[in-house]
């Protein structure tokens, strides 16, 4: 009863920050930006959000001696780190306009474990190794999220300039080339942590398999996810990538991402029904 109730609160709360958002803009349009975003209050909500996710999370995820991960949880907690590094970001960088699509979605996923309670225990947690690769892939995914949330919002601002209306929502936020610059700043430090993910992912194996690369699902769309991000980047620097080219590129790379865990186990326990 206390895990629904902490699931049903961190949704709440999510939910009304992004409405105050919302109103917030509606009524002018260029206080976000002038003020730097979150104002006091809304920081305070968002880390009571966070503070009260993370403790519905951690009643998921160590249910009982095992360690459960499935669909719904890994989502959850993806969601979870993505809005602590916006929380976190938010003091320092203008990050305006990611509450309006991060904090919806994130209450949406934390609700998700109530709907779809998944039953999959991961193995191998007491390994150092393991532990290591886990934490730097779930920073990774979370850093990947806002990246994919960011460049669809830069989709929905872009769409709306070619029509010639801009919506008093998207009218307060910084010009396209600024956006831009702050995608690329995520996209840079994620592909740096998928990098040591695969590479701790290796070492891992080769201590467990005896083989540094064991070909599955989740290494292949992994590996397909970091060439997808690694082209481009080198495309960025090199002929200069940017606009809807750098943002179709964005969202292929993360939708492939998605698919070595998550999808994966959508498919697995959604779909076919099964744990394992």
């Amino acid at each position: 009863m206390l895990s629904i109730l902490l699931h049903l609160i961190a949704a709440t709360l999510y939910a009304g920050l992004a409405v105050v958002s919302w109103r917030s803009r509606q009524r002018d349009p260029s206080f976000s930006h002038r003020a730097g975003g979150l104002n006091v209050w809304q920081h305070v909500g968002l880390l009571a959000a966070l503070l009260t996710h993370g403790a519905a999370l951690g009643g998921e995820l160590f249910a009982s001696q095992a360690m459960h991960f499935g669909f719904s949880i890994a989502v959850s907690t993806i969601l979870w780190l993505a809005i602590a590094f916006y929380w976190i970001e938010s003091f320092y960088a203008h990050m305006e306009g990611l509450q309006m699509l991060g904090l919806p979605v994130a209450a949406v996923g934390v609700l998700l474990p109530l709907i779809f309670p998944g039953q999959h225990i991961l193995a191998n947690v007491d390994s150092g190794q393991f532990r290591l690769h886990f934490l730097i892939a779930m920073l990774a995914y979370s850093l990947f999220t806002l990246a994919a949330l960011h460049a669809v919002l830069m989709a929905i601002v872009e769409r709306s300039l070619h029509r010639g209306r801009l919506t008093p929502l998207l009218a307060g936020l910084p010009p396209l080339l600024t956006m831009e610059k702050l995608l690329f700043r995520l996209i840079h430090v994620a592909f740096a942590l998928l990098t040591l993910t695969l590479v701790t992912g290796m070492l891992f194996s080769e201590s467990l398999f005896g083989k540094a690369v064991t070909f599955n699902h989740k290494t292949d769309f992994a590996i397909a996810s970091w060439l997808i991000f690694a082209i481009l980047l080198a495309g960025r620097h090199f002929a200069g990538w940017r606009g809807r080219t750098a943002l179709r590129w964005t969202l292929s790379g993360f939708g492939t991402l998605v698919l070595a865990y998550v999808g994966y186990r959508f498919v697995l326990e959604v779909i076919l029904g099964r744990t394992a």
